[in-house]
């Protein structure tokens, strides 16, 4: 499959970039328990990754402590999100690959801003790239356009030759709605089928065989 000219990369973290679900499903499974609600399946946490927080943990607490949910994953998490952390295969080399042609690159994702940039920095992201908006850092969220456009503005580049890459149907609706060509690696919670079903550009089963096939059409960058 021929590929479109890539002008910017806009990335997912959780599921694309890092797996970091242990400590994500430790927390999430200590919070609720500790709140006294039975323990919750670890697939059906991993599944709900994507979105924000509060979606997560709306699934398994009543809406009326959601908010004291939130803030006691917020306070323990910094404490064990490096326990199991792993960088997912040919993250480091494509992310090298695109600054190597000065090809703008940034990070957005649902996870808390704060947090977010503490990972890309223990796992080198941040020596390529700069910009890493999380949740709070904005008021949008992912599929929200606004968020999109946002991040774009932060790194002077516009939607012409941007792509999307990440690992849920979320990532998809996200580029679909900003009108952007979405990259999906099955490296998350989500099959290749379900996301080429979300309407993916291209479909891999990890950033290792998308590097791997853009190196082959070098011109084409």
């Amino acid at each position: 499959m021929n590929l479109p000219s890539i002008k910017t990369v806009l990335w997912d973290m959780d599921g694309t970039l890092i797996d970091q679900s242990a400590p994500i499903v430790r927390c999430y499974t200590e919070v609720i328990s500790a709140m006294g609600y039975p323990d919750p399946a670890a697939d059906e946490i991993y599944r709900s990754m994507g979105g924000p927080m509060a979606s997560t943990m709306g699934l398994f607490v009543d809406q009326e402590r959601l908010e004291q949910a939130c803030t006691a994953f917020r306070k323990r998490f910094p404490e064990i999100m490096f326990d199991g952390l792993i960088t997912l295969p040919g993250a480091p080399e494509l992310i090298a690959y695109f600054a190597s042609k000065n090809i703008p690159q940034a990070i957005f994702t649902n996870k808390h801003g704060e947090t977010a940039r503490a990972v890309s920095a223990h796992c080198g992201f941040s020596k390529h790239i700069d910009i890493c908006i999380g949740n709070t850092d904005t008021q949008w969220a992912k599929p929200e356009p606004e968020l999109t456009q946002y991040v774009l503005e932060q790194i002077h580049a516009t939607t012409d030759g941007t792509i999307l890459i990440g690992d849920s149907p979320t990532d998809a609706e996200t580029a679909k709605n900003a009108g952007i060509d979405f990259y999906g690696v099955s490296t998350g919670a989500h099959s290749i089928e379900e996301l080429r079903a979300a309407g993916a550009t291209w479909v891999g089963r990890s950033l290792t065989e998308l590097l791997s096939k853009l190196t082959c059409m070098p011109k084409r960058l």
